[in-house]
């Protein structure tokens, strides 16, 4: 079909050739050499017809635009100069063979316009040269042209072709792995049973999955409900500001991490943990935020009933305690118990430090502390501190160095923050090793009342500092060494701080030390 299809051209120009000569040039079908053209040009066509092109080599098919160029030649001949415009058809067979991707394709052309001037004039038995200088000399440089430029359009063209299949296969991989990847995000996201929301930039949901949009307690979080009420704070009952609700946070490009909100009616509220994370715009489509909601009712049930426990437990075990020193206390004073009063001294100082331990569990389970706040010199109570661990600093051949100004004025609770100071001078002596410098130091700044504990110990990784302050928590190492304590040192100091309104935080290095710092306001 290609090879008629490319032969067509020929075959009708042809046709148009002779119904003209009908009409304008009846005579010229006398010549027997104009017939034998004609036959040829049949003959073409026919074998076209009837060759199977499919079971012979492909370059086999050359053999008929060189002879449609013989045949054209010998029509153009056999009509005399009226017919000389024939050449012209040369321009078919010629740009049939040099559009051919085989680099010797243009060359079978140039052969076949100098063929169809040397057969014509040895079939009539004359030179070729005898002819028109244009058809002898012109017409092959103006084929060859003609030739050349066909060529390189069309390998050209094939070129793009090729470029653009291979562009359509590279689409059509793309459109595979994107409608797969599409699969697996819709399976992941109907799979998990965390709640998940994107947003634009405008705060507006791009998507949702099941999850979040078959919890009723969300009901109000994506529709246009959406507003002061839906949420409320980890109180429970303070309702979050409209600028301050997730989408609208994310919206602004805020990124938070577990944030505890409640979602739901006042007797079924569920809490959960907020977390966003935006994304920027590419390809053209906007950026956004996608806002997680994970339900952590449960989780926060058992951490409160464990905090209850705690202080149930704390609060019985306080009653007898406080009773246990109280007779201690009348033992002591009344005469006749000098031989053994090293051993009741013994059990008044346990005694004393299980209350202080009880005291510290009902501090960290209720998270709150009552303060008798006073006006103190900040630079004398942790002169006194200090004074008071250099014993215990000494012994662990430890130098403790004290660098404050003089006074420092402030209205806190002087017991409490000595807790604090205490709490942070004994972790510091725990866990420096033999030959190590502590210093405890306060100054005051724009930002308030600074006090900072250093020392050269052991450090802990960024992981230990995330859960410093987390009840009952201890690293691994001090596990593995066997340092006393229960944890509730830094979690206990954290809520006497923030209870004067200030902050607490570490800044540690494994290996180089610690500096614990806490940050009092000035008032």
């Amino acid at each position: 079909m290609r090879v008629v299809a490319s032969q067509s051209p020929v075959t009708l120009a042809m046709v148009l050739v002779v119904v003209a000569t009908a009409v304008f040039s009846p005579e010229t079908f006398n010549s027997k050499l104009f017939m034998a053209a004609l036959l040829f040009h049949l003959a073409i066509a026919a074998l076209c017809v009837a060759t199977p092109w499919a079971r012979i080599p492909a370059a086999t098919f050359a053999v008929i635009p060189l002879m449609d160029c013989i045949a054209i030649g010998l029509t153009r001949q056999a009509g005399g100069p009226t017919f000389s415009v024939l050449s012209v058809m040369l321009v078919f067979p010629v740009t049939w063979l040099s559009a051919q991707v085989r680099p010797y394709m243009p060359v079978l052309a140039i052969a076949g316009t100098v063929l169809s001037i040397v057969v014509p004039a040895a079939v009539q038995g004359s030179s070729p040269a005898g002819g028109s200088m244009i058809r002898t000399l012109i017409l092959p440089l103006v084929m060859s042209v003609i030739a050349v430029t066909a060529h390189v359009v069309a390998s050209t063209i094939r070129r793009h072709r090729v470029r653009l299949v291979e562009n359509e296969q590279d689409l059509a991989r793309t459109l595979a792995e994107s409608v797969r990847r599409q699969a697996l995000l819709d399976a992941v996201l109907k799979a998990v049973g965390v709640g998940v929301w994107v947003v634009d930039t405008r705060g507006h949901t791009v998507l949702a999955n099941r999850a979040m949009r078959t919890d009723p307690a969300l009901g109000g979080v994506m529709g246009p409900a959406e507003g002061p009420g839906t949420l409320m704070l980890a109180d429970r009952c303070t309702p979050v500001p409209s600028g301050l609700l997730p989408a609208a946070r994310a919206a602004a490009g805020d990124a938070f991490t577990d944030e505890l909100y409640w979602a739901g009616p006042a007797d079924r509220q569920r809490a959960y943990s907020v977390s966003s994370h935006g994304f920027p715009p590419a390809g053209g489509q906007e950026g956004g935020a996608v806002i997680t909601f994970v339900d952590v009712t449960t989780l926060v049930s058992a951490l409160a009933a464990k905090d209850d426990f705690v202080a149930t437990v704390s609060h019985e075990l306080r009653t007898p305690l406080t009773s246990i020193l109280g007779y201690l206390e009348l033992v002591l004073d009344e005469p006749g118990h000098e031989d053994i009063r090293e051993e009741l001294l013994v059990v008044r100082r346990n005694s004393e430090h299980l209350l202080s331990l009880v005291n510290d569990l009902i501090a960290v389970a209720s998270e709150r502390m009552d303060l008798s706040l006073e006006e103190t010199d900040l630079a004398r109570l942790l002169a006194l501190e200090v004074d008071a661990a250099l014993p215990k600093a000494a012994g662990n051949g430890l130098q403790l160095v004290l660098d404050v100004e003089q006074p420092l004025p402030a209205r806190v609770d002087p017991e409490r923050i000595g807790q604090v100071v205490r709490n942070l001078l004994s972790n510091a002596i725990k866990y420096s090793p033999s030959g190590g410098l502590i210093t405890a130091g306060a100054v005051i700044t724009d930002t308030g009342l600074v006090c900072s504990v250093t020392d050269t110990g052991v450090g802990m990784t960024e992981e230990e500092q995330e859960q410093a302050f987390t009840k009952f928590f201890r690293s691994a190492r001090s596990r593995e060494t066997a340092i006393p304590g229960a944890g509730l040192g830094l979690p206990v100091s954290k809520t006497i701080v923030e209870g004067h309104g200030g902050s607490i935080s570490l800044d540690s290095e494994p290996g180089v030390g610690t500096t614990a710092t806490f940050i009092l306001p000035v008032r």
